[in-house]
């Protein structure tokens, strides 16, 4: 359930749930839609939602819990900085328009278009009907969505989209998200994590210094 994209799939799925504990489709109910289905969240792209990056940060920190405030702090800045670095480095030497990860999900739907027999119909610009294994769908190129709503879910073209791009000789790269390309990535460690003078440099107001800070 958290995984589909149509209202059908949730509902079909729903209905076994129901049927195998209650109890659990209304512990899912009350906890909100939103909070664990994708078809009802409140924005794309939430495929997952965990407090891993925080246990990760706290990992890397154990030792340094230990330390005096200020050491604390600095060990922060300095962590952050590597991490900063490496990642901008690694978007530097990303030859694809799009990230790994994204790339990898937008070749296995173009295998997916590319094993299934796919008969796409224009209706008028940028519109299309796709029969795929006995059903069809609507595709709406200028919208960037489909009737199968994997398209606009995850804002890569879905497999049917594939067909008409490749029909109509586009660049499916044009109809991803651009949060999903290599440059974005390098904006988002564009801003450098400036290093820290010697303390002996530094420049403290005198009422800073007296100032006492209790613990």
């Amino acid at each position: 359930m958290a995984k589909a994209y149509t209202q059908d799939d949730f509902n079909e799925l729903m209905g076994k749930v129901q049927k195998v504990d209650m109890r659990v489709a209304e512990y899912l109910e009350s906890a909100g839609r939103d909070k664990w289905a994708r078809l009802y969240a409140s924005v794309n792209r939430g495929w997952t939602m965990t407090s891993n990056i925080a246990e990760c940060i706290n990992r890397r920190l154990l030792a340094a819990r230990e330390l005096p405030i200020y050491d604390f702090l600095e060990e922060v800045r300095r962590m952050f900085a590597r991490w900063n670095y490496n990642n901008r480095r690694n978007g530097t030497y990303t030859f694809t328009t799009l990230g790994k990860k994204l790339q990898e999900m937008l070749s296995i739907n173009e295998y997916v278009f590319g094993i299934h027999e796919q008969l796409v119909e224009p209706s008028i610009e940028f519109v299309y009907t796709v029969h795929d294994g006995g059903r069809r769908f609507i595709l709406n190129l200028n919208s960037k969505t489909c009737s199968c709503r994997i398209f606009q879910l995850n804002e890569i073209p879905c497999p049917h989209a594939w067909a008409a791009i490749k029909k109509k000789n586009l660049v499916a790269e044009d109809y991803c998200s651009d949060l999903f390309k290599s440059e974005t990535v390098l904006n988002t460690y564009d801003v450098p994590v400036d290093p820290l003078p010697d303390e002996r440099e530094w420049n403290i107001p005198k009422n800073i210094l007296e100032d006492v800070v209790l613990p």
